[in-house]
């Protein structure tokens, strides 16, 4: 089998086990790697106003790493993010509700279309700035394999609503 890259969104607006922000987005990636998820590079962290706009929640903590999937198809690889969820306590009660840890797969590789259940690239990964800003950050020239605009272009064309901005690098390995 060959290996695909994957890119892989993090997100987070609760604190679990004492830790939050992007110490928490830390642990996460480090748990990644413990399942055997090669990252490549992560993003810097973007903090944003929480999603939906108006929602009255505390605001997200966001990155983006690229992962070499190995073998994984997307169902393999989308159990492995929801198992590490559900290690952070992540609980699936109400679309766009707090959460501890939000991981999805934003794009494998050049897939496109439905496989086994997952949408790739991520059906509405083009309307959200914390997910295109630290795409863009990492790969201005990624290029959406249904859409044919690059990550850049994507950012810019979203209106300036919802605040985002990138508040430090992603921190080292937490052991």
């Amino acid at each position: 089998m060959h290996s695909t890259s994957a890119w892989i969104a993090m997100g987070t607006n609760m604190p679990f086990d004492g830790v939050f922000g992007a110490a928490l987005l830390a642990r996460a990636r480090d748990d990644l790697m413990n399942e055997g998820v090669n990252v490549l590079r992560c993003s810097g962290v973007w903090q944003s106003d929480a999603w939906p706009a108006g929602t009255d929640q505390p605001d997200y903590f966001n990155a983006l790493l690229e992962a070499d999937a190995g073998d994984r198809d997307p169902r393999a690889l989308y159990a492995v993010l929801r198992a590490i969820e559900r290690r952070f306590g992540r609980q699936r009660r109400e679309r766009w509700g707090v959460r501890t840890l939000d991981l999805d797969i934003v794009a494998m590789g050049d897939l496109a279309g439905s496989f086994d259940g997952i949408e790739l690239p991520h059906p509405r990964m083009a309307e959200r700035a914390f997910v295109l800003a630290p795409l863009a950050e990492l790969e201005p020239g990624w290029r959406h394999p249904e859409l044919g605009q690059t990550a850049a272009a994507l950012l810019a064309a979203l209106a300036a609503t919802g605040g985002y901005r990138r508040i430090s690098d992603f921190p080292p390995s937490v052991g």
